[in-house]
């Protein structure tokens, strides 16, 4: 029962969480660029449609997780867009991240329209979205996110309204914040652990549940250990949302120290082709500069 779904954009987490909404029985049509990332939620019952504009037109509810600003734009806005198909009361939640201020203009071209928007990035990494424990942050009218709640909870966990439109970007750039400096971190410990000899796994299971305990820590410090570099988020999705954080830290005001160092140390990967691995692999900018490297390679 409940309101008719449309998804738009099954990549690494929305096809996820497209999963997790057929399996709590909704209904959900579905639209990604690159056709073949369609099939898993078309074998869970999803209905493939064309186009995003399509997909509006099968539903009520229009839920969006695609890379960028620009590409929020043109699957919301496009000639083939989700507003071609517009009707008085849909709503669209979008689960990308992208600018506070490109949300707030997107929202008000679907107002015009009669089409209500919320924001509602999301963290928890591919596991989150495959799992349906994923931190969502929620910017936009109350009544909307109350009617949107029982879609949500089937995808996430930890779900927050933080305020109005907008407001879910930015508390999402906090989040990216903390989890660049967390990962900086994950990686100068490992390899501080690796240079004094210590047992990798030893360390790990020494620390984590103590006060230096992290996401980070538990979700990725293995991974580096085990040199296994599959992204749960890509060095190249981080990118895109430091540079966000650096956009709209430039308009507020705010001191970016450490962040802006990650972001650099990313881009020096990024240079060596290293964009689509897990953004775990920071440790590697270090590890050049050390002439050491952690772990060992996973069988």
């Amino acid at each position: 029962m409940g309101e008719k779904l449309g998804f738009v954009g099954l990549g690494i987490m929305g096809g996820g969480m497209v999963l997790n909404l057929l399996n709590a029985g909704f209904e959900v049509a579905v639209w990604n660029r690159t056709a073949s990332k369609m099939e898993p939620a078309v074998a869970a019952g999803a209905t493939a449609a064309q186009s995003p504009a399509e997909v509006a037109a099968q539903s009520d509810i229009v839920f969006v997780c695609v890379g960028n600003t620009d590409d929020v734009a043109h699957v919301v806005l496009g000639e083939e867009g989700v507003i071609q198909n517009a009707r008085q009361g849909m709503l669209v939640v979008d689960h990308s991240t992208i600018s506070p201020q490109g949300t707030r203009e997107i929202a008000a071209a679907l107002n015009e329209k009669g089409v209500y928007m919320l924001d509602a990035p999301i963290s928890g990494g591919n596991e989150g979205a495959a799992n349906g424990t994923l931190s969502i942050m929620i910017g936009g009218d109350a009544e909307q996110v109350e009617r949107a709640m029982p879609y949500l909870q089937a995808m996430g966990k930890t779900i927050t309204h933080v305020g109005d439109q907008g407001a879910g970007q930015s508390v999402k750039l906090v989040n990216q914040i903390l989890c660049a400096g967390s990962m900086i971190c994950v990686g100068e410990a490992l390899l501080f652990a690796e240079a004094s000899g210590l047992d990798l796994d030893k360390t790990l299971e020494a620390v984590s549940g103590g006060a230096a305990g992290s996401w980070s820590l538990s979700n990725r410090g293995p991974q580096v250990v085990k040199r296994d570099w599959r992204p749960g988020f890509t060095i190249d999705f981080q990118q895109k949302d430091l540079r966000l954080v650096m956009e709209a830290a430039d308009q507020v005001g705010a001191p970016m120290l450490l962040t802006s160092m990650v972001f650099n140390l990313y881009r020096s990967l990024q240079g060596q082709g290293l964009g689509q691995e897990g953004n775990h692999a920071i440790v590697k900018a270090l590890e050049m500069m050390a002439g050491i490297e952690v772990g060992e390679e996973a069988e």
